[in-house]
């Protein structure tokens, strides 16, 4: 009985071990390494926004296919439903029938379907154009959500790196107080930042997971997947501000911006709109051609007729009115448009310089040269060559350096992809 237990828990051991190996394998491949620019291609490809609204440009196109057709001609057939005399019905006979029929073609004046189609190519710019702004917009928000999430998950290492190295001290204390060689409030003071750090800890990751939410559904990446964001130094490296002159930015913005050029659009959407209207207050004619077999004079008569309405009462006066309103509305949203446009790129560009000062008043060895002080403040503490207080006070100051570090790092580069946004191309890349 001892041997046949002893394979059982030797059989069970195994199959634990194997169960943790496909758990640990399911949940590798769960985890997506992700750069940026492999996230702004699956944003191209996958998001759905952007696809709704290519279909709309779509719709727009259609509209142009509409305004190129003809009117289509129109017949018309009447025939005698009963005679009384014969006491038949439907007679189409010469004798005892009758019937007439008629063709008609409405001829459109005044350059009208030239004009409708004009209108039509207008609003596929102007659909257009709103796709790209919206591309534009969402690929900031991407490259803004995958920076943040990036420099986050950066701090969670050290809050991991923390936490980790507080537990194994605050686990040696505890065998340290066992025998008499701390004090409890130590133990307490230890174990109130180890509470400390794993609310904030906690706080972090949430935060993470809501952002990796957002890219998932910017990317259309699996719901369940867990992305790990990568950074090269040669993008924190190449990215030089001062590099370039504001009036640069500025004319690159006026050439780039897709809702720039969605207000010029609009605007020529307008006076093309005003000239159809302008059209449609001529009136139409229609044309037809006639035979009626015994209802009028001559029998077999065939007749010709032109069809016109009087432009008496209704000349278009509203719709007219309201194209000339449009037009002056769409004018002052484009001046409106320029000058959002310039302060947008005078923000972003004064914002990028102060923070690539500041980015720079730091030295660069300073992460690694913490680093090597605060494991040195471990080992001395450990060894009572410092106070409690004086460890937790590093401990905290090495916390907030970094944090501060990384943050000032997320400013810098989220400040490069916001210059990206408001000049409409990639002038840092």
């Amino acid at each position: 009985m001892v041997r046949i237990s002893l394979k059982r828990k030797t059989l069970l051991s195994i199959l634990l071990l194997l169960l943790t190996a496909v758990t640990v394998t399911a949940q590798s491949q769960n985890t997506i390494q992700l750069s940026l620019k492999e996230a702004e291609k699956l944003f191209v490809q996958n998001n759905y926004q952007l696809l709704v609204q290519q279909y709309q440009t779509d719709q727009a196109r259609a509209e142009v296919i509409t305004a190129r057709l003809f009117d289509n001609p129109e017949i018309s057939y009447e025939n005698l439903l009963y005679n009384p005399e014969t006491r038949r019905f439907l007679g189409t006979s010469w004798a005892t029938g009758q019937y007439q029929a008629s063709v008609s073609q409405l001829i459109r004046l005044a350059g009208k379907r030239n004009k409708n189609i004009q209108l039509a190519a207008s609003g596929v710019k102007m659909a257009e154009y709103q796709y790209f702004d919206l591309m534009r917009s969402l690929r900031f928000n991407l490259s803004s959500t995958f920076y943040k999430t990036y420099y986050n998950q950066q701090s969670a290492k050290v809050y991991e790196q923390q936490i980790n190295s507080l537990k194994l001290l605050l686990s040696a204390n505890e065998q340290q107080l066992k025998l008499g060689n701390v004090a409890l409030k130590d133990i307490i003071r230890i174990r109130s930042l180890l509470y400390t750090l794993q609310g904030e800890y906690s706080t972090l990751m949430n935060e993470i997971e809501d952002s990796q939410t957002e890219l998932k559904m910017l990317t259309s990446l699996p719901a369940n997947s867990d992305l790990l964001l990568l950074v090269s130094p040669e993008e924190e490296q190449n990215y030089q501000p001062d590099k370039q002159a504001y009036t640069n930015l500025l004319d690159s913005a006026r050439n780039n911006r897709a809702d720039l050029q969605l207000a010029k659009s609009g605007i020529t959407y307008a006076e093309n709109n005003l000239r159809l209207q302008k059209a449609n207050a001529v009136p139409d004619v229609e044309l037809s051609l006639s035979y009626d077999m015994k209802g009028s004079y001559p029998e077999n008569y065939t007749g010709i007729g032109i069809k016109m309405p009087l432009p008496l009462f209704n000349r278009n006066q509203g719709e007219l009115k309201k194209a000339r309103i449009a037009l002056e509305a769409g004018k002052t949203q484009l001046r409106q448009q320029d000058a959002q446009l310039e302060n947008e790129v005078y923000n972003s560009y004064t914002s990028a310089l102060r923070t690539e000062n500041l980015y720079q008043g730091f030295d660069k060895n300073f992460n690694a040269d913490f680093d090597k002080l605060i494991a040195e403040v471990i080992k001395n503490f450990k060894n009572r060559n410092i106070s409690l207080i004086e460890f937790l006070d590093f401990y905290d100051s090495y916390k907030a350096s970094t944090l501060q570090m990384n943050n000032l790092r997320y400013e810098r580069m989220n400040a490069k992809e916001e210059i990206n946004f408001v000049t409409g191309s990639n002038i840092f890349k």
